[in-house]
């Protein structure tokens, strides 16, 4: 069974290198009116072998970090970075280029988002690095060998400590504050609320932000007395603070596992309305929408009722709580939580409303839905989600078949089919592969593909419903939800290969049906398309159909197009439905598999057979109703289908739904007609409708339209699209019969006989209002010959906006007159009708004056005037002042209005800009008016337009570039990497949608190209930050018997020099300088990923032992960056090894304030090596290069105040003279460290440095200390007595002997393996470290870039100086001391004017 395969992977997990969070306590403390959140979480995790826990962090300052009581060293660096350089996009020419790069930026942030950036050190024992891949162990040659005697030796202490490591569960503890509350939680005015954006939980809590780790919450949130918070779980009770004001304390408890995105919250001062008839349901609301709440939540407690007594087992929170804020403050419609839901209140409708009942109970059952699959159970792999939300879905079209019926659900259903047929064509709508969810990073959830995907996912189940049947299909749901038999381990998840078992264990159906069905449906793309016709033998009586199959998807690369040879098909067979004189009859004959073309023959069963060679009596015809649709004009085919020589009727293929399909059929004009009469399936009817559109316009196609459009106990719906047929019916050639029919229709329900005018509303018969509703907008849609609207459709719709009259209605008639304002913008002006236009402009005016001094419901009418007020523009563009109407639209985008107004104003004033000035002005609005936008919803409503536009001018534009120039792709790459970007998920998905639009590609991720070179996996860059993270820890280990205090760094370590106006220098994508500021190339060149240098360039090093700052700092989210220029030189390794240990440096935390500024700096790291070693020294001097920034760790993570300095030390600088002995020489030996003030130093005097490091570099270096300031002091004491040299020979005699004495110790020996082990990962570490730059020679060395960059150009100079330095010395034989000089420039955090 699938349960052992379950536990088995969840033992799997144990022993993997990641952690484990088995309980987390969440403890905040929200002030609203301050904009604070700040507390702690506790976590107990299952610590792996390696010692290190990562966790998510984001937007989150951390002040300590404690694990079983004791301080813990931890290291945090940011997901987001922001790179301002003009030159990033320098590459950028065309759409093409701009969509690659943002494929790039997009795939590199989704990339980083997936690796933990809060690493703590939870073992106080040196720490192993995680071992690395064997492919990896082989490229270093000569190290391999070594390595495995190295594991194998220590394979008996790893098993030893295999089986603790298990059970090592650790408490963390980490005090927290929230810095930037911009994304994952929302405060505005006295609301505070959480949403569920992919991977943003991190940025309001620290935790492991993925779904497949679970656990139970214990959550407390203390909130001012008058607000009220609601969470996920139980409410368990409330605690009242003595404080003055009091506080208010909630603790919750949800003891079922649940992944960190499901935590919810809300605090306003809402009130709660339980429900009455399941005091289990909550519902919850701020007092301004009570009234609305009463009204819309009644139902739910029978969707409650009815998926408990579907599944046969309990709801599994326990408790329901649903939550409704402003729709301004929504990232979405729903948010959800566990036990728990957040949606707009946009949804809810007060009594009279009701065009929004339908929506809102669908809407608030399927949120319901989404509890039992997808919180409660969850996907096991991202390959399996779509089988959670296709059971989601599953469950709500139960409800609508239950309470709003049948004819809803397969209404629904049918639509859904035909929108997932027309846009499953490519590799973004299959269910479960690697390209549609593992390297989609969870966005195939978002958009239009989303949507296909969710509808596609909930087809395929009812699909498997058909072929196992209903009962059997609820059992393997009951088999899901059940109860767990094992308490111990209540995780849930299912996995499509699980559910495919239970499919045919409890289903019933055969493993080969299930080996086709599920690599056809669920792992690749396209649905069948059939196109069938038929011809009838009256000699065998039997019914000839030929059948034509292909696909809607095409192959996108040849590999495809050799897969999709060798596909047979689908698997099963398809009825066909054949319904003759005295029955119907179902033929399941037609093979989906097999050969492409099929002819069948299907037998008929009527009785009239044997009476096909009589001749017809006169009068004997079947009255049947048709008589009266008989043309004149039809073909002697249509009337031979509907004489008695035939017993058919109509055909349909497919009835029940049982495939996903695009079907075309081919049968007589009277059997459509036939099947649009009879046949009282509402699938049926509206195939059949769509079927006679395409025909030509007969009298007998528009009287069966007409007669459905009058039938009462017709399907509504089914009505309003025979009222659009009837439409598009209408034209000169059939005396406008469409038209009149419509308005005959209309008048006969609303008309006053007598006066013939319009009666007052009455909405009582809601099916009547909804067709009725629909009839002017089908009206405005009749085209006479010239393309114009005929003055009948005009006059008509002036005299139903003329004569409204909604006294004594009890119902609201705001929708209804949207409908007619929209049908206003639908009609076409031509010279008869143009007439007619002032008196419409003037209604829709003064409804416009009259909603702005009574809002209606949600702004629907001014939505609607604002829309036709466009329309009519843009028709008439020739003859109506644009810019009155702009001047008309821009008082509505005023963020005073409401939500749904300014986003209809801005996309109206989108409209008009596209058509006047073209795609790229229209992009440069957008972006305007993205940038004034604050509603996170607003942003992606107005990015749908914009790529709605995109669209549009793809369609329209044979040009590639669709005319958007460089600098607005340039703006919209800037756009996708922005902190709005970030903060909003869904904005920054449509943004890299509009880019691959732009460039002719589909708007999905999917198919991006992409340099798989650049890209490493998730488990490869943990195992790299977590080796790097180890090698810091080990390195700043104190020796036995000293603290961490001992080893604090002086303050007066570095020479600083006052602030420069130094500009950042441009950093790419990839984190590497552009040509201007090429540096030169390392004398190792090696390719490594981008990546590694920007992880550690960004890490911080924090010490929670240290005090930390308050809080109220600026955030380092409002600060730029200014950098600082380090000019440290140390000697070579040839002089001393033994110093080594002395010269690393162990920076602390200045505060977690300081080291969150840190974490979100960028810094370049320029490496200028001016050496002259011996010969017997270049060797090892050459592969000590490589561990520059190993050895000098503590300038990448130091910290220093915030302003931008250029700080220098020159330490431990070793002069040797040529041709003196060793006694001499150390005579000589100088050891300098220089620090000095730096606030009376000059730029002035930096550059007159600079000009006599040109003049005389080698002597520049070894004097430049000592005429640098006057308060210098000599740090190292200069050592030429010959007692101090007597004693060191003592010393090295001692040495000696005891390296001879241990040469036979096997302590010793394993001392010094071991110190050889180190030194081999110092230099792995250093690769990971190394900036590889291409080698691209630094031009016009001796001109200074002064006016361009300013102080940079002089630092280049700098590097150019002691580069000819290093070339003089290596001249004069090779006799002088190595020095090296490492200038490194950092960016420090400014505060933003």
């Amino acid at each position: 069974m699938a349960k052992p395969r379950k536990q088995k992977n969840e033992e799997q997990k144990a022993e993997n290198s990641e952690a484990v969070v088995k309980h987390q306590k969440l403890c905040l403390s929200i002030d609203i009116e301050k904009r604070r959140i700040y507390g702690y979480t506790e976590l107990e995790v299952v610590v792996p072998e390696n010692g290190i826990v990562g966790l998510h962090a984001d937007n989150l300052m951390i002040e300590n970090v404690l694990v079983d009581g004791g301080p813990a060293r931890f290291e945090i660096f940011p997901h987001y970075q922001q790179m301002d350089s003009d030159d990033r996009w320098c590459s950028v020419s065309s759409a093409n280029s701009a969509a690659d790069a943002a494929g790039s930026v997009y795939v590199s942030c989704l990339e980083r988002e997936l690796v933990p950036n809060l690493l703590i050190m939870c073992s106080t024992e040196v720490v192993k690095p995680v071992p690395e891949q064997s492919e990896q162990i082989v490229h270093e040659n000569g190290t391999q060998t070594e390595t495995e005697t190295q594991t194998e030796t220590e394979t008996q202490t790893q098993t030893q400590t295999s089986g603790e490591s298990k059970q090592n569960v650790k408490l963390i503890h980490i005090d927290y504050w929230v810095e930037k509350i911009e994304t994952g939680i929302h405060i505005e005015k006295d609301i505070m609320h959480t949403n569920n954006q992919i991977r943003r939980a991190r940025c309001w809590f620290p935790c492991m932000d993925d779904s497949s780790q679970r656990c139970c919450f214990d959550l407390e949130f203390t909130v001012a007395n008058n607000l009220v918070a609601v969470s996920t779980g139980t409410l368990m009770y409330q605690v009242l603070s003595k404080d003055d004001p009091p506080r208010k304390t909630y603790v919750y408890k949800i003891n079922i596992p649940v992944a960190a995105q499901w935590i919810s919250l809300a605090v306003a001062p809402f009130e709660i309305f339980p429900d009455h008839h399941n005091n289990l349901i909550t519902h919850i609301c701020l007092p301004a929408h009570l009234s609305k709440l009463r009204n819309t939540v009644g139902f739910l407690h029978s969707a409650y009722s009815h998926y408990e007594h579907y599944l046969s087992t309990k709801f599994p929170f326990g408790s329901y709580t649903q939550v409704f804020i402003d729709p301004e403050m929504a990232v979405s419609s729903l948010s959800l939580g566990a036990s728990m839901s957040i949606f707009s209140s946009q949804i809810l409708y007060e009594e009279k409303i009701i065009d929004q009942t339908i929506d809102t109970r669908i809407k608030l059952a399927y949120g319901l839905a989404r509890q039992w699959f997808g919180v409660y159970i969850t996907a096991e792999a991202p390959n399996d989600e779509w089988l959670l939300d296709g059971l989601a879905g599953f469950l709500t079209d139960s409800y609508i078949k239950q309470f709003l019926g049948n004819n809803e659900a397969r209404y629904r259903r049918y639509k859904a089919n035909c929108a997932v047929c027309k846009a499953d064509d490519s590799a973004a709508t299959a269910l479960s592969s690697s390209d549609a969810s593992k390297a989609l990073y969870g966005t195939q959830c978002i958009g239009f593909y989303g949507k296909i995907r969710s509808w596609k996912s909930v087809a395929v189940l009812q699909m498997l419903e058909k072929q196992m049947g209903p009962e059997s299909f609820c059992k393997v749901l009951k088999n899901l939800v059940a109860p767990p038999k094992d308490t111990s381990r209540p995780l849930r998840s299912l996995s499509t290969k699980e559910f495919r078992h239970l499919a045919n264990e409890v289903g019933n159906l055969e493993r080969p049906f299930l080996r086709e069905f599920f690599p056809r449906w669920v792992g690749s793309s396209g649905c069948p398309v059939l196109k069938m016709g038929f011809s009838y033998n009256k000699r065998k009586n039997l019914v000839e159909l030929a059948a034509l199959r292909g696909c809607t998807s095409t192959p996108d690369s040849k590999a495809e197009s050799v897969k999709r040879e060798g596909d047979v098909g689908w698997p099963g067979m398809m009825s066909i439905r054949v319904h003759e004189l005295d029955g119907m009859y179902d033929h399941p004959v037609l093979p989906m598999a097999g050969e492409t073309w099929q002819l069948l023959e299907i037998q008929c069963h009527s009785k009239l057979a044997s009476k096909r060679f009589q001749k017809p009596k006169r009068g004997s015809k079947q009255h049947d109703g048709s008589d009266d649709n008989v043309d004149t004009v039809a073909s002697a085919a249509d009337m031979r289908s509907n004489s008695n020589d035939s017993p058919l009727q109509w055909l349909r293929a497919d009835p029940e739904m049982e495939y996903l399909a695009e079907i075309h059929f081919n049968q007589p004009v009277q059997m459509w007609i036939n099947q649009l009469e009879k046949d009282k399936d509402v699938v049926a009817q509206a195939q059949s409708i769509t079927a006679l559109e395409l025909f030509p316009r007969l009298l007998s196609i528009v009287n069966a339209l007409s007669n459905l459009l009058c039938d009462s106990q017709a399907f509504w719906r089914v009505r309003i699209e025979a009222a659009f047929a009837l439409a598009s019916t209408a034209s000169e050639e059939t005396d406008w019969a469409g038209l009149l029919h419509l308005i005959k229709f209309y008048k006969s329900r609303r008309y006053d006989e007598k006066i013939g005018l319009p009666k007052p509303n009455d909405f009582h018969d809601f099916a009547e209002y909804f067709v009725l509703e629909a009839i002017p907008h089908a009206v405005a849609l009749v085209r006479a010959a010239d393309k114009k609207s005929p003055r009948e459709a005009v006059d008509f719709i002036l005299q139903l906006l003329k004569y409204n009259e909604n006294n004594g209605n009890p119902y609201s008639d705001v929708f209804w007159l949207a409908a007619l304002v929209q049908s206003v913008g639908e009609l076409e002006f031509g010279q008869q009708s143009v007439s007619s236009l002032s008196s419409l402009v003037k209604r829709i005016d003064r409804l416009l004056q009259f909603d702005r001094l009574m809002p209606s419901y949600n702004g629907i009418l001014t939505v609607s005037c604002i829309r036709a007020l466009t329309q009519i523009t843009l028709k008439l563009s020739e003859f109506t002042p644009l810019g009155s109407i702009i001047d008309l639209i821009k008082p509505f985008c005023s963020h005073k209005t409401q939500w749904q107004v300014r986003i209809e104003a801005f996309r109206a004033l989108l409209d008009l800009e596209y058509h006047l000035k073209g795609i790229d002005a229209a992009l440069t609005l957008f972006i305007r008016y993205l940038d004034g936008e604050p509603s996170l919803r607003g942003q992606v409503k107005l990015a749908i337009h914009a790529m709605r536009l995109c669209q549009i001018s793809g369609d329209s534009d044979s040009d590639d570039d669709h005319g958007v120039v460089r600098e607005t792709l340039v703006a919209l790459l800037r756009l996708l990497e922005s902190p709005s970007a970030f903060n909003n998920v869904t904005l920054r998905h449509y943004l890299f949608c509009i880019l691959q639009v732009l460039a002719g590609r589909p708007p999905t991720l999917c198919g991006v190209p992409r340099d798989e070179t650049l890209i490493k996996g998730h488990t490869e860059i943990c195992n790299e930050l977590k080796n790097f993270f180890a090698a810091i820890v080990n390195q700043s280990k104190p020796p036995p018997g000293h603290s961490l205090d001992t080893l604090t760094p002086p303050d007066d370590g570095f020479i600083s020099v006052p602030e420069t106006t130094t500009e950042p220098i441009p950093i790419d994508n990839d984190g590497i300088p552009p040509p201007e500021f090429a540096i030169p190339d390392p004398p190792k060149e090696e390719n490594y990923n981008s990546r590694e240098h920007i992880v550690a360039e960004n890490v911080v090093i924090l010490d929670s032992s240290e005090p930390v700052k308050e809080p109220d700092t600026v955030s380092n989210s409002q600060e730029r960056k200014k950098p600082v220029l380090k000019i440290k030189m140390k000697q070579s390794s040839a002089s001393s090894r033994a110093e080594e240990t002395d010269n690393v440096v162990l920076e602390r935390s200045q505060g977690g304030h300081n080291g969150g500024d840190l974490g979100t700096s960028s810094s370049v790291s320029v490496s200028v090596s001016v050496e002259a070693p011996p010969p017997q020294q270049t060797q090892r001097n050459s592969n000590e290069g490589t561990n520059v920034i190993n050895q000098n760790l503590e300038d990448v993570n130091s910290c220093h105040d915030v302003g931008s300095r250029v700080t220098a030390s020159i330490g431990s600088a070793k002069l040797a003279v040529d041709g003196e002995g060793e006694g001499e020489g150390d005579a000589l030996l100088k050891e300098l460290q220089c620090t000095a003030d730096s606030s009376k130093v000059q730029l002035n005097d930096l550059d007159m440095d600079i000009e006599m490091e040109k003049e005389n570099p080698s002597k520049f270096i070894s004097l430049r200390v000592l005429n640098e300031t006057d308060d210098m002091s000599l740090m190292g004491p200069v050592s030429g007595s010959k007692e101090k040299k007597e004693k060191k020979k003592e010393k090295e005699k001692e040495k000696k002997r005891k390296k001879k004495d241990h040469k036979d110790d096997p302590k010793y020996l394993e001392k010094k393996r071991l110190k050889k082990e180190k030194k081999r990962k110092e230099k792995e570490l250093a690769k990971l470290m190394v900036i590889t730059t291409s080698s691209i020679e630094l031009k016009n060395k001796e001109k200074v870039r002064g006016e361009e960059v300013g102080p940079v150009g002089q630092v280049t100079n700098v590097a150019t100086s002691l580069e000819d330095a290093g070339k003089r010395i290596e001249k004069t034989g090779g006799t002088t001391s190595t020095h090296k000089l490492k200038i490194k420039i950092k960016n420090r955090t400014l505060s933003r004017p």
